[in-house]
């Protein structure tokens, strides 16, 4: 797939991406994380709005603050609960005393959104777009950003560089698929992702990444169709991953593939071990 690369950027400075908005990459480097969460500060008439405030690090919220500078930090949206992004969000509050805003149905029990948000609400010009797959509670925020056009805030559900993982119970592939259906509905110009860099022509990218996971699909259930097997085995069978992390991931990734298989009479499960439906 067309996935993007970038060289690390610099820690704690703001980087411009569009007018209004700037990125600020968190220190949490990984397998899964890439360079880092994306924290964006987003300019709006009143001030600033935060969007992700990333994972749990006292030196990330001094950089949001440090980078805010005398501009009054308004309000703090989460993408989702999942810790990378969700972690600064109660010290960041603390500091500014910053509403949240999150999907109205958390799927972390450790976070309450002060505002709940439903799928078209729209703080401070963002609309909030219910993305689930990757995660129950995934909102991607849609802002008409003058002098660009429709840009749209993915998050995790599509990112420049990587795939994402699709981690049941709470990610749901059935879910994905029509999510990215819902996103080749549209005609963004951009998406700024929660990782890695901006992705300008996006649509190009939804569509292989759509593409892909119907070919995964198509391999697990050939896969299934030769023999039984266990999701160890689909996932060293059908993806090359040596990191433990990514191999995880593969693994997770295909149980999800699995059950959307099994709610659609194609798959079946016993003890552990896979088959296809007769």
């Amino acid at each position: 797939m067309p996935f993007l690369t970038e060289d690390e950027p610099p820690r704690g400075v703001p980087l411009d991406v569009i007018p209004g908005v700037r990125r600020l990459v968190a220190r949490n480097p990984g397998v899964m994380t890439y360079h880092g969460t994306n924290t964006y500060l987003i300019t709006h008439e009143d001030g600033l709005t935060i969007l992700d405030p990333g994972p749990d690090d006292a030196q990330h919220v001094q950089d949001i603050l440090n980078a805010a500078g005398d501009e009054p930090i308004r309000r703090i949206l989460l993408s989702h609960t999942h810790h990378d992004h969700r972690g600064a969000t109660a010290a960041l509050q603390a500091a500014t005393s910053a509403p949240t805003y999150g999907f109205f149905r958390s799927a972390s029990p450790l976070f309450t959104p002060d505002i709940p948000l439903h799928n078209g609400d729209a703080p401070a010009g963002l609309t909030a777009l219910h993305t689930p797959g990757h995660a129950s509670d995934h909102l991607a925020y849609i802002w008409n950003a003058p002098g660009t056009g429709m840009v749209l805030f993915s998050a995790d559900h599509v990112m420049s560089w990587s795939s994402s993982i699709v981690n049941p119970p709470d990610g749901d592939m059935q879910a994905y698929y029509a999510s990215l259906n819902l996103l080749l509905a549209r005609e963004d110009v951009a998406y700024l992702p929660g990782h890695g860099p901006a992705l300008w022509q996006p649509r190009d990218l939804v569509a292989e990444m759509l593409a892909h996971r119907h070919r995964r699909e198509a391999a697990i259930l050939d896969a299934l169709r030769a023999q039984s097997a266990t999701i160890p085995d689909l996932a060293a069978k059908l993806y090359a991953k040596q990191h433990p992390m990514l191999k995880m991931a593969a693994e997770r990734n295909v149980l999800a593939h699995l059950l959307k298989l099994q709610i659609e009479a194609m798959a079946i499960e016993n003890n552990g071990l896979w088959s296809a439906a007769n």
